[in-house]
């Protein structure tokens, strides 16, 4: 005789129980929300804790428990994960487009004391500004532009890659690089 479920689960309703099934059927779901919505249907069906962690390849019955608890309170999100550990993240993405703007705004020779951004001018603007970012750091400010498809031109600032300035007869010319998205990887 197994004893008494803490935390027994809710009723399910329709929309939850389709939802629930298609995700457990799905071939590009990943794998652990196939994983959690199979629990999940073997657990309204009636089996225990233990056969339901069994059914799905896992030993113990009490993660499948902590996820019923979980899918009591929150629903369809208990399906997906969660923060996985480590550092809570502390750019955003409002923090990030404000880097962004930092960054395609030409430099004041005055204020920002340079023409052209590095990485340090660029992160003492932000932390000087009155709606920056006090605490950035320069791996930071890379992390961010490399994501957002800049790269260091070593004659000029950051510029989006793929893109170059030069000096033609007829005037600046922007030049274009067809194959930059291969070049990335």
């Amino acid at each position: 005789m197994s004893r008494r479920k803490v935390y027994p689960l809710r009723e399910i309703s329709s929309e939850e129980q389709r939802a629930l099934e298609e995700i457990s059927r799905a071939s590009s779901a990943p794998a652990a929300w196939v994983l959690r919505a199979k629990v999940l249907l073997a657990v309204a069906e009636g089996a225990n804790y233990t056969a339901a962690a069994q059914q799905v390849g896992r030993k113990s019955g009490d993660a499948v428990a902590q996820l019923v608890a979980r899918f009591n309170e929150e629903g369809m999100a208990a399906v997906e994960p969660r923060h996985g550990g480590g550092p809570a993240v502390q750019y955003g993405a409002a923090e990030r487009e404000r880097i962004m703007a930092e960054v395609r705004r030409s430099p004041d020779r005055a204020g920002d004391g340079t023409a052209t951004w590095s990485l340090s001018t660029l992160q003492h603007a932000l932390r000087q500004a009155e709606d920056g970012l006090p605490r950035i750091s320069t791996q930071t400010l890379l992390r961010v532009l490399w994501e957002s498809g800049w790269s260091w031109q070593a004659s000029r600032s950051w510029c989006e890659t793929g893109q170059a300035l030069r000096k033609r007869k007829s005037g600046k010319v922007v030049v274009v690089d067809p194959d930059s998205e291969a070049k990335k990887d």
